[in-house]
């Protein structure tokens, strides 16, 4: 049996939320990935505060602030139940299963219904708080604020057939259980992105939090061993040796998990106890071959805070173990807290080793909530789910499954972003906006060019250096990504070339006519030639009515505006000229100092003879002077003259108008 579906109401942003997983079979690993404030850490924090104890109270702050107007209002014709906070689970489950403790939830007898739907509830007293805040001498509001938590019923579970037995006029259907009995059910375990671990910094006093780790593992395997323990009582009152031994033995798998991932082979627990102490005050982490130990303070916190998790896994593994759920979950919040990327690749290649080992004991499904771009890279696309916020809610997108269904027809493009997401840029799934850079050219001038734009700008907040902007070259291959841009609707700036083409005409005795299109100045195009014009603008059939008014509203820049998420930013007319190319467009513009530095440190240009000011058609020119393979030298060496020698080149209008939006 498993959890197939995640459902949540009006807790914090996830207002009306669902999670979905796979239906037909288990998914063993859930990545919750999204930007920053899209409802990950609330999304597990909810499970804390059904599934533990009265210490995980829910307060006024927990209530959806599209709700808040009505609690404050609240009044005896307030249908309490539309402002309760809500979380189902449903359950699928087949006849290979054990039904023994999930039988107290199945409802309909049908056999081919095997689906049990649970739901937590935490509702408002609401007769209780209208008397009591009507008694209040202070501000209404202030009161409910402050003491809502008194008010709530936050343990209320039931379970139900069908979704319209949630409907106020058929709650009666409901049936109550109590939260005990879910506990028989799921077991629920966390590890928390706060966490205590020891930093460098510290002065060396004090307990530790990998050896409290070690302390709460020891007593969690010896939880009823109580002859083992008293060996290990009388062990303290002989020598430390002999703990030595038998840390090595209780210790050994989370050792075994550390070396795999950290490639340290003496790294141990050892006894750091004194006759008549107990355990808990006196082990400790180490690094070392036995004659010159360090104490894990001494070690970098992307260190210790691996260890710190495999530990907690460990521990994990022993509740799931020992308590035999037939559910268990387990929660792993932003495992990459403090480590570099390559440790993060690693950790995500062996946290899947671990989550297949522990499920080859117990049926666990593990959610890992993370902003590694790294880690995302190393996991299966099927297995992530995108939090995304939009119109005050948060929605939870199936990335694989939701996609291929748009990439329907053109399932290389898919193949190709798969591929190009795993090994290059998964950065783009938590950026806040893009920018797609699609020559090198513009790649090497571009962070310049965003110097220069932020020179101008204010407020700070506005600049493009202050913002979460990734700059990702893509070459030609853009309008691959259309369906996961508008997927993820991130603000995206396309930065390309307008690449106009002729129709050329040729005829051989011996062919047929033959048509084809060639480069040409924008003044004699007919089309273009661009692949993410192409996509994005969606270019009709030449030999239809509308392609004529299509490219001349695509010469004039008019086939877009401002309001959608994706910017095509192509040359458009300048200082009396239409530009094809970047280049094009930037020797048009510093033409006067281009010339100048013709013989001072320009690159990748021949024909130097032939640059004057006097110039006019520069389509021509820039044909001409520009060497074959001279872009990336040109690139570079304008980009060394306005570092070295403070050459400030002028930005081409069509960038200039693509920063200021997707700046905005």
């Amino acid at each position: 049996m498993f959890i197939s579906k995640i459902r949540i109401k009006n807790f914090r942003l996830l207002k009306d939320t669902v999670l979905l997983l796979n239906e037909d079979e288990k998914q063993e690993l859930s990545l919750l990935i999204g930007r920053n404030n899209s409802g990950k850490t609330s999304f597990i924090m909810l499970f804390d505060k059904f599934y533990r104890n009265e210490n995980y109270k829910f307060n006024f702050y927990d209530f959806s602030t599209s709700l808040r107007e009505k609690i404050f209002n609240l009044d005896e014709s307030t249908v309490i139940e539309e402002l309760s906070i809500q979380m189902i689970l449903e359950i699928k489950y087949d006849i290979n299963d054990s039904l023994e403790t999930i039988s107290d939830f199945i409802l309909d007898l049908d056999p081919t219904s095997n689906i049990v739907k649970i739901l937590f509830e935490c509702s408002i007293d609401k007769e209780k708080l209208i008397k009591d805040s009507s008694k209040s001498k202070t501000n209404r509001e202030k009161f409910i604020e402050k003491n809502l938590p008194d008010y709530l019923i936050s343990k209320y579970v039931y379970v139900f057939e069908n979704e319209s037995d949630l409907e106020v006029a058929n709650r009666g259907n409901l049936v109550k259980k109590d939260i005990s009995s879910i506990r028989k059910l799921i077991n629920f375990q966390v590890i928390h992105a706060k966490r205590n671990v020891s930093s460098s910094e510290t002065n060396g006093s004090g307990k530790k939090a990998l050896s409290e780790m070690t302390t709460q593992y020891f007593n969690k395997e010896h939880k009823e061993s109580s002859d083992e323990f008293f060996d290990i009582n009388n062990a303290i009152s002989t020598m430390d040796l002999t703990l030595d031994d038998k840390y090595k033995t209780h210790f050994e798998p989370f050792l075994k998990n550390a070396k795999k991932f950290l490639n340290i082979e003496d790294l141990r627990v050892i006894s750091d106890l004194e006759s008549k102490q107990l355990f808990t005050n006196h082990s400790k982490i180490v690094y070392g071959d036995g004659t010159n130990n360090l104490p894990e303070y001494l070690n970098g916190l992307g260190y210790v805070n691996i260890l710190y998790l495999l530990l907690q896994i460990e521990v994990k593994k022993k509740y799931f173990e020992d308590e035999k759920k037939d559910i268990n979950l387990l929660f792993i919040e932003e495992p990459e807290a403090h480590t570099h990327p390559q440790m993060q690749y690693v950790f995500s290649q062996k946290i899947q080793e671990i989550i297949k080992e522990i499920n080859s004991k117990v049926n666990l499904q593990t959610f890992i909530s993370t902003h590694s771009s790294h880690i995302v890279s190393q996991c299966n696309f099927s297995d992530l789910r995108y939090f995304k916020l939009k119109d005050g809610n948060i929605n939870i997108k199936n990335f694989y499954a939701d996609l291929e269904i748009k990439y329907k027809g053109k399932e290389h493009y898919f193949k190709f972003l798969k591929q190009y997401l795993t090994l290059y840029s998964s950065e783009l799934f938590f950026a806040e906006k893009i920018i797609f850079i699609e020559g090198t050219t513009e790649k090497m001038l571009l962070p310049y060019f965003i110097s220069q734009y932020d020179e101008l700008i204010t407020p700070p907040q506005n600049k493009i250096s202050s913002q979460n902007i990734s700059i990702i070259e893509v070459g030609a291959n853009s309008k691959a990504f259309k369906h996961f841009l508008e997927f993820l609707e991130i603000k995206t700036l396309i930065i390309t070339d307008i690449d106009t083409t002729k129709l050329i005409r040729s005829k051989k005795k011996t062919k047929k006519i033959k048509s084809n299109y060639k480069a040409c100045a924008v003044s004699e195009g007919e089309t273009t030639s661009n692949y993410s014009i192409k996509e994005f603008l969606n270019i009709p059939k030449i030999s239809s009515p509308e392609f004529e008014n299509w490219f001349k509203k695509l010469k004039s820049n008019e086939l877009q505006d401002n309001k959608h998420y994706i910017k095509i930013a192509y040359q458009i007319e300048e200082l009396g000229y239409h530009a094809r190319s970047f280049e094009d467009s930037f020797i048009k513009l510093n033409l006067k100092e281009i010339v100048k530095y013709k013989n001072r440190g320009i690159h990748g240009i021949q024909h130097k003879s032939s640059l004057t000011e006097k110039i006019t058609d520069v389509y021509s020119l820039t044909k001409k002077i520009l060497k074959p393979d001279g872009k990336s030298d040109f690139a570079s060496s304008l980009l060394y003259l306005a570092l070295i020698d403070k050459v400030e080149w002028e930005t081409p209008l069509y960038i200039k108008e693509g920063l200021k939006w997707i700046a905005e």
